[in-house]
Order: structure tokens, then C-alpha cells, then sequence
């Protein structure tokens, strides 16, 4: 049984003031819902969800990287060139990729884009996965490379002379004036659970990123990040990013209906490795995101408003995967309790990729900016949250359980 919070007018001291959106761009129509055989990019389907980002009003768009994937360098270029407004965030696994290469890499998509570029340093969960591009470097051994090659980065942007280096995992000698950004330094993200991940988000990233998770559990994370940040001397904080995998239908019940629906088929389709990488990621998990989210799984099915961790627990937990249930309203005031958080980067991606992906512009987006809006105008905070309660209701509890044994 979840007890209802209090709602009041005050705003939270720990709340986010302003939140911008991501979602992921799909090359393809193949769904962990309706898998279609392919290594291939659909390019008037890519063009299609692109658009849909844009006219949607994401804000971001995070371009994935796998060893068997499309390069992220050429896409986000792509998603450049076919928007507007639109962030493209590489993702970018420092093995893969020379630190001074990457540099000029995302300084070149940074110029192309007029100061929209953002890189994701992906340190490597996975043994497996990092051997299969030749990476055997142990997992307590990436975070520090990846600590290295934040600094190469940011150097390689901002010295104005050549500059030589000799670290644990790069040498150099006399490289630069390295190719510079648009304008200002490209935005630098990492993500992670283990205590290396924490060590160098706090002390280096420009934001932090986080799955899903209940929230009391994420503020303390949150916490946690900002402390290391603190005694590293910084005045500027990371920015918190969270990821969600929405289910949302006009009703809580309907939304119910197309969940359960939905876990099914997920779960199918994991079962018969049918979707990705889930062939590889059928073992005990190696990271400790997964490790987390498998654990809260585990506990419970449903935490908090509306987080449900069913798609979790059927795929073990492979990626992002932990949603939040419910009509528009409910998901939107599910969002704003993150925000209440701490988190100011949302990242919503949905199962029916291309679908969802218009729904949430539609349905869930301005709802959310609507309320921030009148905290901004107000100083208070408005009855979205007060009036969709979600599991705080037993309306609610009930169509989640219903049909269950």
C-alpha cells in the first residue's frame, strides 16, 4: 500500500526550475514490441520519427552506440542537418574513439549544428560488450579513462597553444590549437552506478545521468553526486538526467489495459532474444544500474505515482526499462514528483517508438511545461499533482492488479 503524500502549494527547495526533454532516435520500425529482423537504417522512417522529435517539442535526442549499431557521429550529423532545434547527444565509448579524434569530431558536429551538440562518454557496463570491439581494460579501469579523456577533451576545445601529454591511458606530444566548438564548451555527460561512475560525474561531468528508479531512492543518489561535486570544489552542479519508458493511454485504466498488453510481448520477445542486443544480455547483469533496477524489480512491482517495474524485471533489466503507467495527467504529475527531485533532463522513451514518441508531444510535454510555467509566474505550485493521484489511489492499484493472479 503507498500512502499518499502531502500536496501542498510550496514548491520543494530540491525542485528542478526549468526541465528540457530527450528521447532517443530510432533508425527503424523494429519495436522490443514487434521486432523486424534488420541492421539497417529505414531512412524515411528515421526522417519521420526525426520530425516528430522536433515538432513534438523534445528538446534532445541521444543517438545510441553498440558495437553491432549505426555510428552515432553520422547520425547525430544526420539529425542535425534534418532539425532545427533539436540536441543531438553522441553516444561515444571512449575505446572506440581517440580522445583529440573525438574532440574534433564533436567540435565539427558542433559547428555544423550552431552549438548543439552533446556527447554521452559511455565507460562500458559490460565486459563482453567492450571485448567485442578489442577493449579489455577492466571495468574498475574505465571510469578512470574515461577521466582522462574528459580532460583531453576539454583541453583539446579550449588551449590556445599545442600542448603535449603523457596519462596512464594517452600520450601525445605538441597536438593543437585542437578544432573549437561553435561557441562555448560541448556539454559532457557520463552515467553509471558503481562508485567510480559517482567519483568522476561528481567531479567532472556537466550532467549526470540516472534509469528510473523510486524516488527516494534517486534523491539520494542525487545527493550523492552533488556531494562529490561539492568537495571538488565546484560551484556549478551536474545537471540530473532520468529515463523513463512511459505507457500512456487516455485513461489510468486503459493505460493499465496497454501495459499488461505490453509486458507480454516484451517479455516474449526477450525471451527469443529477438530484439538488439538481448542475445548478449541474457547472464546476471555486470553493472550495477541493472544490478538496481533488477532489485527494485524484485521488492516490487510499482512504486511511488506510477513507476512500474515489470519491463524491468522481464528483460533483465537490459538498458533502460522501468516505466511510469497512466493517462497523460498521471504521467505528466508522476514526472513533476522527479522534478520535485532534483531531475531537470527527462528523458521519455516509449515501446511503440514512433507513436509514443508523438503521444508524449502532444499529451504529456505541454502538461508538464504547464505547470512549470505557472510555478514561474506563481512561486507556487499548481493541482496537477494534487488531482492525479495514480497509486496513491485504489482506483488506481486496482486496474494495475487487474487480471493478475
Amino acid at each position: 500500500m503507498t500512502s499518499a503524500p502531502g500536496f501542498d502549494e510550496k514548491i520543494p527547495e530540491t525542485a528542478a526550475q526549468t526541465v528540457e526533454f530527450i528521447s532517443l532516435s530510432h533508425l527503424n520500425p523494429s519495436t522490443e514490441l514487434n521486432p523486424i529482423p534488420t541492421r539497417g537504417i529505414d531512412l524515411k522512417y528515421f526522417r519521420t520519427y526525426v520530425r516528430a522529435l522536433e515538432e513534438g517539442g523534445y528538446d534532445y535526442t541521444l543517438l545510441p552506440y553498440g558495437a553491432g549499431t549505426a555510428d552515432s557521429f553520422v547520425v547525430a550529423s544526420a539529425v542535425g542537418q534534418l532539425t532545427e532545434r533539436i540536441k543531438p547527444i553522441v553516444a561515444l565509448r571512449p575505446n572506440t574513439t581517440f580522445p583529440l579524434v573525438g574532440a574534433q569530431k564533436l567540435a565539427t558536429l558542433d559547428q555544423l549544428t550552431e552549438g548543439r551538440a552533446v556527447v554521452h562518454l559511455i565507460s562500458g557496463g559490460s565486459d563482453a560488450e567492450q571485448a567485442r570491439q578489442g577493449d579489455y581494460l577492466p571495468k574498475d579501469r574505465r571510469y578512470a579513462r574515461t577521466s582522462e579523456y574528459i580532460d583531453l577533451l576539454r583541453r583539446a576545445w579550449t588551449e590556445p597553444a599545442p600542448f603535449s601529454h603523457e596519462g596512464e591511458f594517452y600520450k601525445f606530444d605538441d597536438f593543437g590549437p585542437g578544432f573549437a566548438p561553435y561557441d562555448t564548451p560541448i556539454p559532457i555527460s557520463i552515467g553509471g552506478q558503481s562508485d567510480e561512475a559517482f567519483q568522476v560525474g561528481g567531479e567532472k561531468a556537466d550532467v549526470f545521468s540516472f534509469w528510473g528508479e523510486p524516488l527516494d531512492d534517486l534523491r539520494g543518489e542525487i545527493e550523492r553526486v552533488h556531494a562529490i561535486a561539492r568537495a571538488a570544489g565546484r560551484t556549478t552542479l551536474p545537471r540530473i538526467w532520468v529515463t523513463f519508458r512511459p505507457i500512456v493511454a487516455e485513461t489510468d485504466e486503459l493505460a493499465w489495459q496497454k501495459a499488461h498488453s505490453y509486458v507480454a510481448k516484451i517479455a516474449d520477445t526477450f525471451g527469443k532474444s529477438a530484439f538488439g542486443k538481448q542475445r548478449f544480455q541474457q547472464g546476471a547483469p555486470q553493472n550495477v544500474g541493472s544490478q538496481r533496477a533488477l532489485s527494485f524489480a524484485a521488492r516490487s512491482e510499482l512504486y511511488d505515482r506510477a513507476l512500474w517495474t515489470r519491463t524491468a524485471a522481464v528483460t533483465n533489466a537490459s538498458g533502460a526499462s522501468t516505466a511510469l503507467v497512466g493517462s497523460p495527467e498521471t504521467v505528466a504529475a508522476a514526472i513533476l514528483d522527479y522534478v520535485d527531485r532534483g531531475a531537470d533532463l527527462v528523458s521519455i522513451r516509449g515501446y511503440d517508438t514512433l507513436n509514443d514518441a508523438v503521444d508524449y508531444g502532444r499529451h504529456v510535454l505541454p502538461l508538464v511545461r504547464q505547470e512549470l510555467a505557472h510555478r514561474e509566474a506563481t512561486g507556487t505550485r499548481g493541482t496537477l499533482q494534487a488531482e492525479h493521484l495514480g497509486n496513491y489511489a485504489e482506483d488506481y492499484r486496482r486496474h494495475a492488479t487487474a487480471g493478475q493472479a
